[in-house]
């Protein structure tokens, strides 16, 4: 397979999985929501970020191991899935503020409050356990470990800014005014319910 080849076939996947709901789209979705656009594509560049590791480990042959040794792939959807329940019962916890735009502004650009945030993103994705099972499918349609360096680093650095783009895409139609009024009316109810959306997937990724 030429390298353009491999590349439309890892576009059209992983485009279609990048926007098929998930963890990532939740909490990018409620970041945003809650704090603004801004937020929302710190949010979006945590979870590219996150998604280089899966990258990483698969290029150097370990998706496969992973997805293969039954005890480890348990370690990880445990992991993950209470990583996911905690990201929900923040969401469940939240309340309804009035903030003036001055609070808020200084809100979203505290720089702790972002790298936090950047952290959470990294992390959600990290701890994805369909990852390694997702890689070890691209992996065996179009990508190899016995590829050249250069092809692995060109596909892989795509596959990371398709998924930035996506949700940083989320971010911005999410913080148009308009749509964002709309929610903004009953914004601790929906933090609510994707919190609690959160929350059931990690309960599912645990017991499946």
């Amino acid at each position: 397979m030429d390298f353009w080849q491999g590349f439309l076939i890892i576009t059209g996947i992983h485009v279609l999985a990048a926007i098929s709901p998930g963890p990532d789209f939740i909490f990018v979705s409620q970041q945003t929501l809650s704090r603004g656009r801004f937020v929302g594509l710190i949010c979006a560049l945590g979870v590219g970020l996150g998604f280089g590791v899966h990258i990483l480990y698969s290029v150097l042959g370990l998706a496969v191991v992973i997805a293969n040794a039954t005890w480890l792939l348990t370690i990880i959807k445990i992991v993950g899935g209470a990583y996911l329940i905690y990201l929900g019962y923040q969401g469940l916890r939240a309340k309804s503020k009035q903030k003036d735009i001055i609070e808020i502004k200084q809100e979203l650009v505290a720089p702790e409050s972002l790298w936090k945030t950047l952290w959470k993103g990294f992390l959600c994705n990290v701890l994805n356990p369909k990852a390694p099972i997702y890689l070890v499918s691209v992996f065996t349609v179009v990508l190899s470990p016995d590829m050249p360096l250069w092809q692995l680093s060109i596909y892989g650095s795509w596959m990371m800014f398709l998924l930035f783009a996506w949700f940083a895409t989320v971010a911005f139609l999410l913080s148009i005014p308009s749509i964002n009024r709309q929610f903004q009316k009953a914004g601790h109810w929906i933090d609510r319910v994707l919190g609690g959306l959160m929350l059931g997937l990690g309960v599912k990724v645990i017991a499946s």
